[in-house]
């Protein structure tokens, strides 16, 4: 299988129709990969808070339009990264869209875990409630977004789910980075699935971002990393290798769940 993690530049003074035209032309150029990724909030910039509600859009809106046909186009599964959504009752969300080769939408998600403590999306976004895993051929992804890999319990629930290939698009500041590699190897190991992280270049905000988007195999080996500007990171991998990891070394069935709650002495 061979998925491009598009690995985009945020940088300040470039409208959101100029970077959506130029992502849209990127996705086409990706025509012969299985799955292309996009990062997270690549449209407006995951800590550009004032521009969340400006640039927010419905569910299918323009930037659902553009990627659904160039999905179509280059004829690839499509993770959009995603967009600040803004739902009928007028309740933003951090979604990502997913996109069929044929263009559909295959399946949506709203970002659970909301970064910010007492600011930012923490309070300007509403939380998602549901799992969302989508069957490819040959695996099944399951999704989470940016802050999500700091808990390890939503991974856990997606592997039970049948995720094989966790997909974490993210906005990373580049002052902690070593914590998004180290967090992006500690989901593949634990869960024995391929970790695909792709994340976004550039400054916006004035926050400096990680890029350094990885694909992590079911044992922790990087199989590629980006560096820190903007770039495609392509990589061939092979699905079956996750099945192969968790028969081969059969952690996950030695886990112990509904234990009692710790006595008090």
């Amino acid at each position: 299988m061979r998925a491009s993690l598009l690995q985009i530049d945020v940088n300040e003074g470039e409208s959101v129709e100029s970077r959506r035209r130029r992502v849209a032309s990127l996705v086409r150029e990706q025509a012969g990969a299985d799955l292309v990724v996009l990062p997270e909030l690549w449209t407006t910039g995951a800590f550009a808070y004032e521009r969340f509600a400006a640039d927010a859009e419905p569910l299918q809106g323009p930037t659902y339009e553009a990627m659904a046909k160039a999905a179509s186009d280059a004829g690839v599964w499509l993770h959009g990264g995603s967009i600040p959504e803004q739902d009928p009752a007028g309740t933003l969300y951090n979604t990502s869209l997913l996109f069929s080769p044929s263009g559909d939408l295959a399946a949506a998600y709203r970002k659970i875990h909301r970064f910010g403590f007492d600011k930012g999306e923490a309070v300007l976004m509403g939380a998602g409630r549901e799992l969302v895993t989508v069957r490819l051929p040959g695996t099944t992804l399951g999704v989470a977004t940016c802050y999500d890999l700091r808990f390890p319990e939503l991974f856990r629930s997606l592997v039970d789910s049948g995720a094989e290939t966790l997909v974490v698009p993210a906005g990373w500041p580049e002052r902690r980075r070593a914590h998004w590699t180290l967090l992006a190897q500690a989901r593949a190991v634990e869960n024995q699935a391929f970790v695909l992280a792709c994340g976004t270049a550039g400054t916006h905000a004035g926050v400096p971002q990680a890029g350094h988007s990885i694909v992590v195999d079911p044992w922790g080996e990087v199989l590629a990393e980006a560096g820190a500007g903007e770039e495609v990171l392509t990589v061939d991998f092979d699905p079956a290798k996750v099945a192969a990891t968790r028969e081969q070394f059969p952690a996950l069935k030695d886990r112990v769940l509904g234990l009692e709650p710790p006595h008090t002495f």
